[in-house]
């Protein structure tokens, strides 16, 4: 996510509003109204608040949505997913996905402990 308008995105709505945000509208046109009721398609995406938030910086405008591909591929890791799971919520390979994460700087690395697995060896095992 290189562009203006992605910084500013995710300044304005937190990492998780922005990711919903791009996994529901990522890669379109997005007309953002001058109020946007709590049954609007965005309200319902990302939450009232950050609704809120985007209309009063960026309304009346169309803004294009960016991929931020990337971002999401953390976002989801960092949620425990495995890469065929990001695969499928980024609409590429799990090949592409594994080269999505080797051309990032500090990757988030495959397999790290997350909160859906219990580690098997736990830190706290008893001194033999």
């Amino acid at each position: 996510m290189s562009d203006r308008l992605g910084h500013e995105l995710l300044a304005l709505l937190g990492e998780s509003a922005f990711v919903a945000l791009a996994s529901a509208f990522g890669g379109r046109r997005l007309y953002v109204p001058g109020a946007i009721a709590t049954d609007h398609e965005i309200a319902q995406t990302i939450g009232n608040d950050a609704a809120a938030r985007l209309s009063a910086r960026m309304a009346p405008a169309v803004i294009r949505v960016p991929l931020a591909r990337e971002m999401r591929a953390r976002h989801y890791r960092a949620a425990g997913l495995s890469n065929g799971e990001i695969a499928t919520k980024l609409g590429l390979t799990e090949t592409g996905v594994d080269k999505l994460f080797r051309r990032m700087q500090n990757a988030p690395v495959k397999g790290e402990a997350s909160d859906r697995q219990p580690s098997l060896f736990p830190d706290d095992l008893p001194d033999l």
